[in-house]
């Protein structure tokens, strides 16, 4: 009888998106075929403080810590350090992933559409002016580096500008000012190593006036889902391109969900991608892969097999000079 994997999967951590980890975590577990696979959970506190001397005996880890500390590359060198496989794109394409500002501007640089944006370093001034000068009224305010909308503003006075700067940066040293741009939210999840794939794109429709974190994960009836988005059959073809030609530009492997805007004339802008998606019970990126046709707990296998996948490859690699 092949013997099963032990699958360590980390959740909670020192991010602001803590709690979200915790649900997420808790519907992976109960996706996870227990013929196939051993669970071993490994929780990490808020205060970050936990041994890690364990890790070594796991097959692979399954990281569920959205945020800080969990999807910008923190984790994943850790165990790559440790040589341990793990679900989910590698050191680079996380820390590019998370912080916005360096993944709009390799964007931008390949000719993929982003938003219009201005960043700020703490300690800069942000004068209001100069900022609806270059992007109009009104604009997101947001931390480089954070998800889930947390710290995220809608800003159309000087006042609320003022306000929103000093919020997101409570919880980053790198705040965006985007352009606010009109148009339907648009999300497509991403599955692969070096041939990703695209599901079928969903439509998320705010029921607040932006996505936020309240309207996410707080409001029961926040949003809507259309699955798939009710889009012309070209539009979708376009949007599941850009989707993977995103994913492979900023170094993506394993899994992403790339979100996106529509314009009013059929054009596609990328709003941001995240590295760990939500796999809480009302998250995109498994309801995109169910809707594809790759139910939750195949989905899991997956995304497993990719991270043993990927390790099997790097292990190939040489780490001695030739003779």
């Amino acid at each position: 009888m092949k013997r099963k994997l032990r699958v360590g999967v980390m959740f909670g951590g020192r991010s602001s998106e803590h709690e979200v980890s915790l649900m997420s975590a808790k519907n992976v577990m109960a996706a996870m075929d227990r013929s196939r696979y051993v669970i071993v959970p490994f929780k990490i506190p808020k205060d970050g403080k936990v041994a890690f001397d364990g890790l070594r005996k796991l097959d692979v880890v399954f990281p569920v810590l959205h945020g800080t500390y969990g999807e910008d590359g923190s984790v994943q060198g850790l165990l790559r350090m440790l040589d341990v496989p793990f679900v989910g794109p590698d050191i680079t394409g996380s820390s590019v992933g998370m912080d916005k500002d360096v993944a709009k501007r390799l964007l931008r640089d390949a000719k993929i559409p982003v938003a219009d944006f201005l960043t700020f370093e703490r300690g800069e001034s942000v004068r209001p002016s100069a900022v609806w000068k270059r992007l109009g009224k009104p604009v997101f305010v947001k931390p480089a580096n954070q998800g889930s909308s947390v710290g995220v503003h809608k800003a159309r006075t000087d006042a609320e500008l003022k306000t929103a700067v000093k919020d997101a940066f409570r919880f980053d040293t790198k705040i965006l000012v985007e352009e606010a741009v009109p148009g339907r939210e648009i999300e497509v999840s991403v599955l692969g190593n070096e041939t990703p794939e695209a599901s079928v794109p969903g439509e998320v429709i705010p029921h607040h006036e932006f996505y936020s974190y309240e309207a996410k994960y707080l409001d029961e009836d926040g949003a809507g889902l259309a699955i798939p988005a009710d889009i012309p059959a070209a539009a979708m073809r376009k949007v599941r391109a850009l989707a993977v030609a995103t994913f492979r530009t900023l170094g993506l492997e394993g899994m992403a969900r790339v979100d996106f805007f529509m314009r009013r004339n059929g054009g596609f802008v990328v709003n941001e991608v995240n590295t760990i998606p939500g796999f809480t019970r009302i998250s995109m990126y498994p309801k995109l892969w169910a809707a594809s046709g790759l139910p939750y707990p195949k989905l899991i296998d997956r995304l497993i097999a990719l991270a043993l996948e990927r390790h099997a490859r790097r292990s190939r690699l040489s780490t001695k000079r030739a003779a």
